[in-house]
């Protein structure tokens, strides 16, 4: 059964062919079987979700299901999820059990979806690896010596081992796409207010996006039409009204103008994934897309102007955890400044605590305008880039990730070297754009993602230009070799 994509176990379950209850225990027991070694679940709810599977069975029985309802998903552990314990990958909230639900949690609450559990990730979502978690690193399913990347690297990984049909994610500069490409998965970020942020523990409030990560476009589709929405609880949240995308995956691609950005093929770009990249760019050609070359002028300063407002935003949201409401608490402390102190320096990890010292000194009195005002004008640069382009193109293809999954502690004393991993996803966070990931092949062994960016609210044509590709090819089909076990 884990061989099934979410809308075949969907179809599965609607038939009577199988229970919620069998297909949740499936899952539960690969989860247990396989996930010791690959580490991709921070908690697992067996008794919550074997619940939420009987239930799923009765709606089913009784005839009024939705197309998700008994459908075992996993959720990133950044979602406050009631009475269960969220930790965003921190040791300052390992003892926090959430007590509400996120919206994107009660959205697929509602849906009838069943919650296995709650996935591992780079601490408050901080990280390209999925190193910087307290609990651990994630390792990649296609070679356990290599990272799944981050920050939902749990999340990408359990559905790349098919320990869940699905899970949620969130992109603050890349953190779905990128984990979906070096897992080979197909992961969306969604436009910027698309899904709603309440109860989703902020990173950087100005980029963070949920999303869905799963095997297939369809699947995606079907997760995003319970997702969307807007959401009077969240200030972000736009009022736009959700397509049905999966009605639209079936249109041809005769005609698409695709956009190849020459700074996404130029040096830095390893050669494998670029020829892998460029494979994939010939089937949409076959498809009947027109390839169009485009520039985007500032695609350099992405990364530099993204580590000035994501530290910004992160120094402001993560001042809460001190030590005094919730979270981690240090021993004996001797004044209220030293609760303060030992509290945050024990309780965040290395990366975090860089973080906001790193925004706090763009916010600074005396550095705001040299640092965080000028990043955000090259952000509105680099928006203007896009803007251009689409006067131009339907979609901007390219690769995902510079390179496929690198070794375990390869990159870990080097964090420049570590941002430059999300130099292709970075400016789709900064201008708020859509953007997904795709399986596009393997070199050596390892999968490659092609990533696909459309303009604001044009996540139907995403998926579209998506599923035509994953009917052609069975890239998004692969298992890796060590999780295929019975089906």
């Amino acid at each position: 059964m884990h061989t099934k994509t979410l809308t075949e176990l969907s179809a599965m379950l609607q038939a009577g062919e199988v229970s919620s209850v069998a297909l949740t225990e499936h899952f539960l027991d690969r989860i247990e079987q396989y996930d010791q070694d690959l580490n991709s679940f921070i908690t697992v709810t067996r008794e919550e979700a074997l619940e939420a599977a009987r239930a799923a069975d009765e709606r089913i029985q009784a005839g009024n299901a939705g197309p998700l309802t008994g459908v075992p998903i996993a959720h990133k552990d950044i979602f406050c999820t009631d009475g269960v314990r969220t930790s965003c990958g921190s040791r300052m909230l390992d003892n926090f059990i959430a007590p509400y639900d996120a919206t994107v949690v009660e959205q697929f609450k509602q849906a009838g979806a069943v919650v296995l559990g709650k996935t591992n990730m780079d601490e408050f979502a901080m990280g390209s690896s999925n190193e910087t978690s307290f609990y651990g690193p994630v390792k990649n399913p296609w070679d356990r010596d290599r990272v799944p990347g981050g920050s939902s690297g749990g999340s990408a990984a359990s559905v790349a081992a098919r320990l869940a049909p699905a899970a949620t994610g969130t992109d603050t500069g890349g953190s779905i796409r990128q984990p979906a490409a070096l897992c080979g998965i197909t992961g969306l970020k969604p436009t910027y207010g698309r899904v709603s942020r309440w109860g989703m523990i902020a990173f950087a409030s100005s980029l963070d996006q949920g999303g869905p990560m799963a095997q297939s476009a369809e699947d995606c589709a079907l997760m995003l039409e319970v997702m969307s929405g807007f959401d009077e609880k969240d200030s972000t949240s736009v009022n736009e009204a959700v397509p049905d995308y999966r009605t639209q995956l079936s249109q041809g691609l005769q005609g698409l103008k695709i956009g190849l950005p020459k700074e996404y093929f130029s040096e830095g770009l390893g050669p494998e994934v670029e020829a892998v990249v460029r494979a994939a760019i010939e089937e949409y050609k076959k498809l009947g897309a027109e390839i169009i070359e485009i520039s985007l002028p500032n695609t350099h300063l992405a990364v530099p102007a993204y580590y000035v407002v994501a530290p910004a935003e992160c120094s402001s949201n993560l001042s809460r955890f001190d030590g005094v409401r919730y979270g981690y608490r240090c021993d004996d402390p001797k004044d209220l400044q030293d609760l303060y102190e030992r509290s945050r320096g024990e309780g965040f990890g290395e990366e975090v605590k860089r973080r906001i010292m790193i925004g706090a000194y763009a916010l600074s009195a005396g550095y705001y305008d040299a640092y965080y005002l000028k990043a955000q004008k090259v952000r509105h640069l680099i928006s203007d880039d896009f803007r251009k382009a689409f006067e131009e193109v339907d979609v901007i293809m390219g690769p995902t990730a510079p390179s496929t999954a690198f070794k375990l502690g390869e990159k870990a004393d080097d964090p420049v070297t570590m941002y430059l991993s999300d130099i292709y996803t970075i400016a789709v966070n900064l201008a708020g754009l859509p953007g997904m990931s795709v399986p596009a092949g393997f070199s050596e062994g390892m999968p490659v993602g092609l990533q696909i960016i459309g303009n604001y609210f044009e996540e139907a044509r995403l998926l579209n230009v998506a599923h035509q590709y994953q009917q052609v090819t069975d890239w998004h089909r692969q298992i890796p070799e060590a999780f295929k076990g019975q089906s």
